[in-house]
């Protein structure tokens, strides 16, 4: 519960915090690291450890084999991937588990009705979900505290009245006979036992929607003692009533209070489906944030929780999945053996993840971590053989959904890291700049340009593109690039823009910086003043620090709003010095220039790349890259609906990179 990256949790959460401690991987997040970036737990408590020689070791073996990447690469995406599924097939067991209880009361009622009311009721769960985890919570909490004490009151009915010893069970040795008497059939029965701890998965996962204290107070405090009582209280139950185990929880459920507890379970259900649905939208986000998956519309529904999100394109088609699934296998079982394997293999991969960050971000001492990985692994492992039998029997269904998936992810990212492989080889100098725009058939057109480009490369290849092609560039280019703070609900206008003057005279970078309610509007704020101001204050730092630079005898130039001329530089002491002015003559004519192309206006140049794939390329890049990576990213969320740039003041550049 304390592997989170920035309050998140998850196989993406724990691949990404690997990222950040070792050079195996390059994501979205990774750039100008910021002071004020508020670190995950464990970046605080253990940042400044070190390894042993064997963890050492360890790291410079996975920095060092490209094998090694590509294969933690494919097992985070498989995990991600088949947590995603665990979204579909939870709820769609939980449901149907719940209305199949009113078969064992009324035997009249047909399955198919149950199938249908299973479908009314996911189609409202799902319609739920725009209004956010937050405000239905109110909801959840008392249908869930009512399941679990209303249960545990049954479990320990059931123990007292039916076998008050059913606690020796915990006893080692009934395991063994279990077994010795079994073999391998007992060996197949394993996979049934999984639906017992499903949703574990899910607290993980959960992080960025329920607080960790919360998590363990919950766990600890309610669902550990109730499933304990639950589940021994049936078995209590079965050893008298053997024949009642095709619906044991509804048979050791007294008669009654059988319709209380069909209606307390079924809102269970919906809430068991709530909490992997959320699990589901905050692995989508991380995925987007680290360039695993395409642009998609994200709704944040909490002004406290920055993990608390809506999609509502991924909603939808879960609600057609899970519609889908219910109609399709219109049984438990089989929709349970899908359920199981996804579970496992969920919880296998997350333990194999995590036990690397203990080694290379933890810095557990490696007999600990392998102490750790030998009792998870061989236990997990062990349950991953027994539900691998029944890939025939439905458990081929999430195989298949993470086998689409991680296409799509893998398509997307391959795609993303060539297209910034090719930027960086071919990226424009600052003196190829400056020579370009010091040729006199280049106009320099009056007004403000925001350039939009992404992060991690300072002059992409579209600019001179853009040149060459318009032969013109505006008095005031701004090479623009969006971040977002997610620890930070709104960063505050005056602190948003951080920008700073480049090579060339009249070409400055800005990076803009938003909070997870912020909204970007481009036009709205008034970049231009916005950035005027900002600039001004950066430099005016500047001197007070460095006490005007001068280089060559040359005045350093800069720009200023009109309200820092004559400002007096204090000194170390606080006192102004009348030969210390914050504005000099060269930067007056700079501000005018400024003030000129404020009038002008501004205009917003946003790149449009398109990756094609060369006649030398491969197969395998051809259908990754020149059909699935082109029709995503054809088909993701543009760039000018995210910045809500007006069309009137928009250009687009279109430029192909050939791959």
């Amino acid at each position: 519960m304390h592997a989170d990256n920035q309050g998140e949790g998850g196989t993406f959460a724990l691949y990404s915090l690997l990222c950040q401690h070792a050079n195996i991987g390059k994501t979205a997040s990774h750039g100008k690291q910021d002071k004020k970036r508020v670190p995950s737990d464990i970046t605080t408590a253990m940042a400044n450890q070190k390894g042993s020689g064997v963890q050492a070791l360890i790291k410079s073996t996975l920095e060092g084999s490209r094998t090694a990447q590509t294969l933690l690469h494919a097992v985070t995406i498989v995990g991600a991937c088949m947590l995603i599924g665990d979204g579909i097939f939870t709820p769609s067991i939980s449901v149907l588990s719940a209305l199949v209880g009113i078969k064992t009361n009324v035997s009249s009622i047909s399955q198919s009705l149950v199938i249908w009311c299973s479908a009314v009721i996911l189609f409202f769960l799902f319609i739920l979900q725009r209004f956010g985890t937050k405000r239905v919570s109110f909801l959840f909490s008392p249908v869930m505290a009512a399941w679990l004490v209303t249960t545990a009151i049954i479990g320990t009915y059931n123990i007292v009245v039916h076998y008050p010893t059913i606690f020796k069970a915990i006893a080692p040795n009934y395991i063994v006979t279990f077994f010795w008497k079994n073999g391998k059939q007992g060996w197949f029965m394993l996979g049934g036992t999984l639906l017992c701890v499903t949703g574990a998965e899910a607290m993980f996962a959960d992080l960025g929607h329920f607080d960790r204290i919360s998590i363990k107070v919950a766990f600890m405090s309610m669902v550990y003692p109730s499933l304990v009582l639950t589940y021994a209280g049936q078995t209590a139950y079965l050893i008298k009533h053997p024949q009642d185990h095709v619906q044991g929880f509804y048979k050791f459920i007294p008669s009654s209070i059988f319709w209380p507890m069909l209606v307390i379970s079924t809102l269970s259900a919906i809430v068991a489906s709530q909490s992997i649905v959320s699990a589901t939208f905050s692995l989508i986000k991380q995925s987007i944030a680290l360039d695993f998956f395409p642009r998609i519309k994200l709704i944040h529904t909490s002004r406290d929780k920055e993990g608390q999100i809506y999609i509502p394109g991924i909603n939808y088609i879960l609600l057609i999945l899970c519609l889908a699934v219910v109609f399709l296998f219109q049984d438990g079982t089989q929709i349970s053996n899908a359920f199981g394997v996804a579970v496992i293999m969920v919880m296998f991969i997350t333990t194999g993840l995590f036990t690397l960050v203990m080694l290379l971000v933890l810095h557990t001492p490696l007999p600990v971590a392998l102490i750790f990985f030998t009792y998870f692994g061989l236990l997990e492992g062990l349950y991953v053989s027994a539900v691998l039998i029944k890939i025939a029997q439905g458990g081929w269904l999430p195989f298949s959904v993470a086998i689409i998936l991680s296409t799509i992810m893998f398509s997307w990212n391959y795609g993303r890291r060539k297209t910034r492989e090719y930027e960086m080889e071919h990226e424009m100098s600052f003196d190829n700049l400056d020579h370009t725009l010091s040729d006199s058939s280049i106009q320099r057109v009056p007004g403000f340009c925001f350039f939009c480009i992404e992060a991690g490369c300072c002059l992409p290849p579209i600019i001179s593109h853009y040149i060459n092609n318009m032969r013109s560039l505006h008095k005031v280019t701004i090479l623009t690039t969006i971040r977002y703070v997610p620890e930070l609900e709104y960063v505050p206008k005056e602190k948003r823009l951080l920008v700073e003057r480049i090579w060339c005279r009249g070409v400055y970078s800005c990076e803009a910086q938003y909070g997870y309610k912020d909204m970007i509007d481009v036009e709205g704020e008034d970049f231009m003043s916005r950035f005027v101001e900002s600039f001004g204050q950066n430099i005016i730092r500047m001197k007070q620090q460095e006490q005007y630079a001068v280089y060559a005898g040359e005045e350093e130039e800069h720009c200023f709003p009109s309200e820092f001329l004559g400002t007096k530089i204090p000194d170390s002491e606080g006192k102004s010095s009348p030969a210390t002015l914050a504005i000099t003559r060269n930067e007056e004519r700079e501000l005018e220039e400024l003030e000129n192309a404020k009038m002008a206006g501004a205009r917003y140049v946003l790149p449009k790349v398109l990756l094609k794939t060369s006649k030398e390329s491969g197969w395998l890049n051809r259908i990754f890259l020149g059909q699935l990576y082109s029709f995503m990213e054809h088909n993701s969320r543009s760039t000018t609906a995210v910045l809500q740039v007006p069309y009137a003041k928009l250009v687009e550049v279109g430029m192909t990179y050939e791959i």
